[in-house]
């Protein structure tokens, strides 16, 4: 199943979910197409669990990049800088994510939901040991989460002109110190 999973991902990325097949799936994997049948019923089937697939990899990516005990904006600079590294090596999640909308509107939305959630929950660990300023938490995972994605695009999928621990400090100066005069 991993060796589908990894062949939609290159298949949906190239081609998009519409001109992607599950014949140009199989033949990138390497499989029968008897194969492909015997874990997804069609091509929206695997394209729902590739969005999944992808927003659980992000989650690992991020998770991964944390320090043991950090917490406030080191810990979202570390969680960001995870998720750029991953846009990096990964670029066809953005265009799989944004065709999600569209294909598979209900993977699309869990996608960011999660995403938010896993956020939040970190600003409520770092509020709670008074890193953070109290606030809305919800308000600012979707925030935080709007600022990673296009810095993802823009140094991520666009560029990789910058380092990427150059744009998790810039991004965690935003966070620590605003923009405000």
């Amino acid at each position: 199943m991993r060796r589908l999973l990894d062949a939609a991902a290159k298949e949906f990325g190239e081609r998009g979910f519409h001109e992607a097949s599950v014949s140009g799936i199989t033949r990138e994997a390497g499989t029968a197409l008897g194969s492909f049948y015997t874990y997804f019923d069609s091509k929206e089937a695997i394209f729902s669990a590739l969005v999944r697939d992808m927003s659980q990899s992000v989650a690992r990516a991020a998770a991964a990049s944390l320090t043991p005990g950090s917490l406030g904006t080191q810990r979202e600079r570390e969680a960001f800088t995870g998720f750029l590294a991953f846009a990096r090596q990964h670029k066809e999640l953005y265009r799989i994510i944004d065709e999600a909308e569209f294909a598979d509107p209900a993977s699309y939305r869990a996608h960011y939901e999660g995403t938010a959630k896993r956020i939040a929950a970190r600003l409520d660990e770092s509020m709670a040991a008074g890193l953070v300023t109290p606030g809305d938490n919800e308000v600012r995972a979707w925030a935080l989460m709007g600022m990673n994605v296009f810095l993802g695009l823009r140094f991520g999928v666009w560029s990789e002109d910058r380092s990427v621990e150059e744009i998790g400090e810039v991004a965690e100066a935003l966070l620590s110190d605003g923009i405000g005069g």
